[in-house]
């Protein structure tokens, strides 16, 4: 339970690490104070108080006189700072308004109960520099005022309010020092993100602390050899493409010159698949060297993106409807994305009567394209197993006669491009859900 209520963020964790000695030794400090210092001294003073409160009231009593009170109260106001006034036929107050610190009225109120013999009420609260003390005499209520300092030590709260000043004057210099370095950490944490899913930033610089900057120069030049590899990649592709399809466009325009037979169509149909095998291990290896090509990202409208890839699944035989909202708009790698859902839609296509294509915006920012078929679906425990490249499984739509089990596996990469996600799902057409999900 303790850990689950700790930060788990690195600034909150280091700020809890930094401020919570302090706050600790802090109150430990202050509690020694007062209870060791403040609440002796407090006490005290209170009997002192209490005790010439006392010998007025019982001098008083002794001879309830005019004369005797004005001696009384002559005496007390000289040598002893009180005020005294006796009210003819009074009674004392039933209420009283408690102290925001209660140790005051419970140290004065003992001392009060141990001296004096009468019922008496007092106020601590009614003036801030004195005490309103009332103590039930003959023929009335002896109301006696006192320096409020007679019966606390002032310094206490001059004390409270150094130790808090204190207290916030280093927690502020340790939220500053932390948010410093953090700052570093999570400047890190983004430049590292957006790196992942395609997008440059060249403006990153290292910073913070010595560790922090030298996982920051760490990942630079982690960047850089990624960046060489991907552009040798590209290259290769490149001339690998340029490779394969010289000879085969050389193979496709002599069988389109031969003599029609039934040998002839059979090659031109090995030719076609050939050729489209290609295009499929291309696209794939495409993907993994960081995408289509080191495609650039773009702010583009879904809508008219769907409505493209509708048209191609169209010609498969299927069904197909698109729903999405006009002002849709993401910031994405276009064909990347286009080939991602294009090969989601084309493979319900060629297993449904009925496709159905919907973009959404999520609450969070980001974005969900929804592939909806009424085919026969992929059973739950095998839906994790299409994704895999290469994978042609025995009854599942993944089994293209065309294709080589790589459809999925772009479709996932390409999503994971971006920083998102493909999954596999329940349709509520009966058939089977793709579920194409992007950070926003």
């Amino acid at each position: 339970m303790i850990k689950r209520s700790l930060p788990t963020s690195l600034w909150g964790r280091a700020l809890l690490i930094i401020v919570l000695p302090i706050a600790l030794m802090q109150i430990a400090v202050t509690y020694v104070f007062f209870d060791a210092h403040w609440q002796t001294v407090t006490a005290r003073l209170s009997d002192s108080l209490a005790g010439d409160i006392a010998w007025a009231v019982e001098s008083y009593q002794d001879d309830p006189r005019p004369e005797t009170l004005k001696r009384i109260s002559d005496q007390a106001e000289k040598s002893m700072q009180l005020s005294i006034v006796l009210q003819p036929g009074r009674s004392l107050p039933t209420r009283r308004r408690p102290s925001l610190f209660v140790a005051f009225d419970r140290t004065l109120g003992q001392a009060l109960d141990d001296r004096l013999d009468a019922p008496f009420w007092f106020d601590t609260t009614r003036y801030p520099a004195y005490l309103d003390i009332r103590v039930q005499a003959t023929g009335g209520v002896l109301r006696i005022i006192a320096p409020r300092d007679r019966a606390f030590a002032s310094q206490a709260q001059i004390f409270v309010l150094w130790m808090a000043g204190t207290t916030i004057l280093l927690t502020s210099v340790a939220v500053l020092f932390i948010r410093n370095q953090v700052r570093a950490i999570e400047r890190l944490a983004v430049a590292a993100d957006a790196f992942g899913r395609g997008v440059e930033v060249d403006d990153f610089k290292p910073g913070g602390a010595k560790e922090v900057r030298q996982a920051a120069h760490a990942f630079m030049d982690m960047r850089e050899r990624i960046r060489r590899y991907v552009d040798q990649r590209t290259t290769m592709l490149a001339s690998v493409s340029h490779d394969l399809r010289t000879p085969l466009t050389r193979l496709k325009l002599e069988l389109a010159m031969a003599d029609p037979s039934k040998r002839v169509d059979a090659m031109k149909r090995d030719l076609g698949e050939m050729e489209h095998m290609i295009d499929e291990y291309l696209a794939f290896a495409r993907g993994q060297a960081g995408g289509e090509g080191g495609e650039v990202m773009a702010d583009i409208a879904i809508a008219p993106l769907l409505e493209e890839i509708a048209v191609d699944a169209r010609r498969a035989g299927a069904e197909v409807e698109v729903e999405a909202a006009e002002d849709l708009r993401a910031t994405v790698r276009p064909n990347a994305l286009r080939r991602a859902v294009s090969n989601l839609a084309l493979n319900a296509a060629f297993h449904a009567d009925r496709v159905q294509l919907t973009g959404r915006a999520l609450p969070s920012g980001g974005l969900e394209i929804v592939v909806d078929d009424d085919g026969p679906g992929i059973a739950p425990e095998l839906r994790e197993e299409a994704f895999k490249p290469f994978s042609r499984l025995d009854e599942a739509r993944n089994q293209n006669l065309k294709g080589v089990g790589l459809g999925l596996a772009i479709s996932r990469d390409a999503a994971r491009g971006h920083g998102g996600d493909v999954t596999l799902d329940k349709s509520p057409l009966g058939g089977l859900r793709a579920v194409v999900r992007l950070p926003g």
